[in-house]
């Protein structure tokens, strides 16, 4: 398996919740780059490889699972989450 730019192991899929969680926390960084790499037309495979560390030849369902889930809670963290953020 390739390693992403994270210290923190990647979920094979993101645990929702309606508030920011430790895994979001640690995470912040990888949403970042999936929604930059997304804007910047990159395919799902580079993401995944590139990014969360997935090989998509190797576990193809894995990684499109774990993209979307990635992805999904990116954009609810730049929509919602990030609110709490800067609650105190």
């Amino acid at each position: 398996m390739l390693q992403p730019k994270s210290n923190t192991p990647i979920a094979d899929q993101v645990r929702w919740s309606d508030s920011l969680t430790a895994y979001d926390k640690e995470h912040f960084t990888t949403y970042m780059r999936l929604l930059d790499a997304s804007v910047d037309d990159a395919s799902e495979e580079e993401m995944a490889r590139l990014i969360l560390g997935i090989d998509p030849a190797r576990e193809p369902e894995r990684a499109r699972m774990a993209l979307r889930s990635h992805l999904d809670r990116a954009n609810w963290m730049v929509t919602s989450g990030y609110k709490e953020l800067f609650a105190s």
